[in-house]
């Protein structure tokens, strides 16, 4: 029980109290070592029995464990770890060839020279993404309690969703333009995001923000402005910081619990404000004739585009669906049970 081991000088010093044929004694013992060791041991103590490893400063062969020529009588050899001067030697060789064959490998590997410059530009990107982002959440919860303070029901809603889209959007405009480099960052490999889940989602939020409102401004005072807006928002609050950190090898297990766990609510919610927005559009669109072709043209077709957005509606849950999954499947991947691996 609670045993004193130490290292000076070369010399292992020990002293515990067991429980030997005598009964309850103090045992100690101090072992000179031929050659210089490190300086400290290491210890693991089970029921039966207690293990000290030391470790030699220098691999070499030596004659025997102890500077005195003759053993000590308490020390007994133990042959299933036993070798000899050939063994001893054999480990040696296939040590050695091992950490040349390692060296060979990582020299065949050819070395970017971009490395520390791509780094740095996904830590900025991530960063300036989280600004923007934090803003947007920022100022839009902000509004919403200064303007509906001392109200109730309806008029509170109403008063704090007015204006969202003149407000905000700006900074909305610059993240989501921003966004498209995370296509390009997966279609040149400068990330390992799948391509298509980064297509559907980038490309699913600009039509939103640019076709739908930014077009319209019937729909730029509506209600479910205010819901897409703060879901999206919410979102990137956490994914960008996550990765950001994961750029310099940092994982802070509250906020990778949060990047994975917060999206299950939020995606389906965001996705079902994007389609509440588009079914608001379409009578707006009907109505102005915007975007839709017309006879003549070179085509010579008709193109209604609120059927476009009918469709669009369609591909819209179909991609909820896709990037739910993938979404599914980091989730599980990050955060599920660990496999052990078989020994």
């Amino acid at each position: 029980q609670n045993p004193d081991i130490t290292i000076t000088d070369n010399v292992l010093h020990f002293r515990a109290q067991g429980h030997g044929a005598k009964g309850d004694n103090i045992y100690e013992f101090e072992i000179e070592f031929l050659e210089p060791v490190e300086p400290k041991p290491v210890c693991r103590m089970t029921q039966r029995q207690l293990n000290i490893t030391v470790q030699k400063k220098e691999s070499n062969w030596w004659e025997r464990l102890t500077k005195q020529e003759k053993r000590p009588l308490f020390l007994a050899p133990d042959f299933d770890r036993w070798l000899d001067e050939s063994d001893a030697e054999m480990e040696l060789k296939e040590k050695e060839e091992e950490k040349i064959n390692k060296m060979k490998i990582e020299s065949r590997v050819p070395k970017d020279p971009f490395k520390h410059l791509k780094k740095g530009y996904l830590i900025m990107y991530n960063l300036v993404q989280f600004l923007g982002f934090s803003w947007i959440f920022v100022n839009m919860t902000v509004r919403l309690f200064i303007l509906g303070k001392g109200k109730v029901g309806f008029l509170c809603l109403t008063d704090s969703f007015y204006d969202t889209f003149h407000t905000i959007s700006d900074m909305m405009y610059f993240c989501q333009t921003l966004a498209l480099m995370e296509i390009m960052n997966s279609l040149i490999g400068l990330v390992r995001s799948p391509l298509i889940p980064s297509v559907v989602q980038v490309f699913g939020r600009n039509f939103v923000l640019f076709v739908i409102l930014g077009s319209l401004e019937e729909m730029q005072s509506k209600p479910v402005v205010f819901f897409i807006f703060y879901f999206w928002s919410i979102t990137e609050l956490f994914r960008y910081p996550y990765y950001m950190l994961s750029c310099i090898g940092i994982e802070w297990k509250p906020l990778t619990w949060l990047r994975y766990t917060v999206w299950i609510p939020l995606y389906p919610l965001g996705g079902l404000a994007e389609a509440v927005c588009i079914v608001q559009s379409i009578p707006i669109f009907s109505e102005t004739g915007k975007f839709s072709l017309g006879l003549p043209n070179p085509l010579n077709v008709t193109i209604q585009f609120p059927f476009v957005l009918q469709i669009y509606l369609i591909a819209l849950f179909l991609g909820v669906f896709v990037n739910f999954r993938h979404l599914y499947k980091q989730r599980k991947q990050h955060l599920g049970p660990k496999k052990r691996k078989m020994k």
